[in-house]
């Protein structure tokens, strides 16, 4: 299969807008199984996971592929398929997806619209400047309002929506669409899964429909005036028409939006012939990779085979499973592959084509192709694989957890099996951090958020048989400096009969703006300090912002330099310079006022609006900042504020009682801010 027939998408978007569903209708629709599965009734191909189907969410992103064909058009198309979570504690999972996602489909309700993980996922998709539609998803419902939601894209998002469906509805009932690109008439009849009617567009009985499509190719060919004078000599063809909007979306300067209803079997054709026809292939992105001496490469120059790896799995048959996605070159069975962070070599036992939780052995891989390989032990998230000429590619860069908890077995003699255990599932999951309680000694965990950390729990007692005891939370507080020190001592000198231990460091720190993270600079000049120290010295450094000098919490948003020291041509050694550098960095954090930083929520409230005063009010007294809130329907309003982690604990209770259960509350980290007692 050509390159140019592959498409790598994601389905994205706010939890319960119905990515799922419309993941299981595309794999019907192209006969990759032949029974839809309901989230609702947990028989979701793609939410495989136990929690998964019990839970009716999605937890994990999960990867398959479909074949589809565009009519009057002999070839065929591969799909690959990434479905990923909509709870925000599950952010990460679609952080690694976009990174490797040529485009992507985002979702939306048609009676919610906009929702908040909609405009993180957006977000999201902005960081790595990906192409995507939008799908108006359950225009079935009553209050659906297709153009509204459009409206709402255009206002939070500032992006052109390109509307090429006009929804139709008979007696108030949404039954079909006009597809205005291709001058079609598009009715369903959900009793007969495949009853697609289509039928020709009069425009002579239709001026409306004319002067909407009139308004979309004027406002297609207004920046191009080689198809704007196509379109004044009535010379501009329908391929034209989409030649531009593919141009225009891969650009990201408009968005195209369709309609439909995934759970009543409407528009799933139609969705997928708009991912052929506008979405890009593997070689319409440009995608860069760097050499040993860090040269930016284009991977189209390169011959020999890298990918970088998305995602690993401890999977308990096949044993550790690494994802990736394919960049350049090809991948055959036995092949020789290097890993450029660890420096290990691997040899290609098994090439695995991935739909859910199936496994289909494959002989070979190629550019575009997203694949699992098996065996590859010391493999992480973000290694990059290659063969031949050594390059790398960027790393996954994942925010850091926010709440904390400390836990134990229940059975003291586990206590090993669980430290192991944490370890193995904790390699899966970037965002899930490992550490020692100060006060009780015993191992900290820490995530995301409540949901993140119950659903890595249950996995611990499922899949280990460990029964587990959860504390109390504890919020993830941060130190900084608030005034700059110069010049601070540190002298470790021992002396204890034959060679000693002489180390003498100097250094000055000075606080960042928030957010910007700890920065370590040499200023050495003279070789007062041999070169062959300075490395130990930085380690030792960056390993002491870990503990602060206030609560122990890690140290965040300041400058060190290294400005001077001395050495003893005998008695020097790394340690020596390793604990003098610790001793001086603590004295000076101590003498630069140091201050504790709390995590800041971003939390929206989707709620009827009888009650957003009492919303409100309860927000504030939790110290919370109001951004903004505005209707989402005629009935529901969404509040956004800032509001600190600390306060937050217990709130869905809250809100329950103020709201008699009807309000609903999402939350995700924004920001460390300056804490005030």
């Amino acid at each position: 299969m050509k390159i140019t027939n592959i498409r790598n998408i994601g389905i994205c978007a706010h939890i319960d807008a119905g990515k799922t569903t419309l993941t299981e209708r595309v794999l019907f629709y192209t006969g990759k199984k032949h029974k839809i599965g309901e989230v609702h009734d947990g028989e979701a191909t793609m939410d495989w996971m136990d929690q998964e189907q019990e839970r009716g969410i999605t937890i994990n992103s999960a990867c398959t592929y479909v074949y589809w064909y565009i009519i009057n058009k002999k070839f065929r198309f591969k799909i690959n398929i990434i479905d990923t979570p909509g709870h925000v504690d599950f952010t990460a999972e679609v952080e690694r997806s976009m990174r490797i996602l040529d485009g992507a489909c985002i979702v939306f309700c048609s009676v919610s619209g906009v929702q908040a993980q909609s405009e993180t996922v957006w977000g999201q998709m902005d960081k790595y400047k990906i192409p995507r539609i939008a799908f108006i998803n359950k225009m079935d419902r009553v209050g659906s309002n297709y153009f509204k939601v459009c409206d709402q894209i255009e206002k939070k998002f500032s992006i052109f929506v390109l509307k090429i469906h006009y929804p139709i509805y008979n007696k108030g009932l949404f039954c079909g669409f006009y597809d205005l690109i291709n001058s079609l008439k598009v009715t369903f009849n959900e009793n007969i899964p495949n009853n697609l009617i289509k039928k020709e567009i009069n425009y002579k009985k239709n001026n409306k429909l004319f002067l909407l499509k009139k308004k979309i190719i004027e406002d297609l060919v207004s920046p191009y005036d080689y198809y704007l004078n196509k379109y004044l000599e009535n010379n501009l063809s329908n391929e034209d028409i989409k030649k531009l909007i593919k141009i225009r979306t891969l650009n990201n300067s408009l968005v195209v939006a369709i309609c439909g209803s995934a759970f009543k079997n409407k528009g799933i054709q139609s969705f997928l012939d708009c991912v052929l026809e506008y979405l890009p292939s593997p070689i319409d992105k440009n995608y860069y990779c760097y050499d040993i001496k860090n040269n930016k490469i284009k991977t189209t120059e390169l011959s020999s085979f890298s990918c970088l790896v998305f995602k690993v799995v401890n999977d308990s048959f096949s044993g550790i499973m690494c994802y990736v996605r394919i960049y350049s070159g090809n991948l055959n069975l036995n092949q020789l592959i290097y890993s450029a962070y660890n420096g290990s070599k691997y040899k290609v036992s098994r090439i695995i084509k991935i739909h859910a939780n199936v496994k289909k052995d494959t002989f070979f891989a190629k550019t575009g192709d997203i694949v699992a390989l098996i065996g590859l032990k010391g493999v992480k998230t973000g290694d990059t694989l290659y063969s031949g000429k050594y390059c790398f590619y960027e790393k996954i860069l994942f925010p850091q957890p926010v709440i904390s908890y400390v836990v134990e077995p229940t059975d003291s003699s586990e206590q090993e099996k669980l430290f192991i255990s944490i370890n193995k599932l904790a390699n899966e999951d970037p965002t899930i951090k490992i550490g020692i309680d100060k006060e009780s000694s015993k191992i900290m965990l820490s995530g995301m958020g409540e949901l993140h950390i119950d659903v890595f729990l249950e996995r611990l007692r499922r899949e280990y048989k460990i029964s587990i005891y959860k504390g109390k939370p504890k919020v993830s507080y941060r130190e900084t400096i608030s005034s700059s020190t110069k010049n601070v001592e540190g002298k470790y000198i021992r002396q204890s009969g034959g060679r000693g231990n002489y180390g003498h460091v100097v250094l000055s720190v000075f606080p960042r703006k928030l957010g910007k993270g700890n920065k370590f600079v040499n200023l050495i000049k003279g070789g007062s300090i041999p070169k062959e120290y300075i490395k130990p010295i930085e380690k030792s450094i960056l390993d002491t912002l870990n503990k602060g000098v206030l609560y122990g919490y890690p140290v965040v948003d300041i400058e060190i330099h290294l400005v001077f020291g001395t050495f003893h041509e005998v008695d020097s050694n790394e340690n020596a310079f390793k604990i003098a550098a610790s001793i001086a960095l603590k004295n000076a954090l101590k003498k630069s006022h140091p201050v504790i930083l709390e995590p800041i929520m971003k939390v929206y409230v989707n709620s009827p609006k009888d009650y957003i005063g009492s919303i409100i009010s309860d927000l504030t007294s939790k110290r919370g900042i109001i951004i903004e809130n505005y209707s989402n329907s005629d009935l529901f309003s969404i509040i956004i504020s800032y509001v600190p982690m600390s306060e937050m604990f217990g709130y869905s209770t809250k809100l329950r009682t103020i709201t008699k259960g009807r309000a609903t509350y999402s939350m995700e980290f924004y920001k460390y801010k300056l804490y005030f007692k």
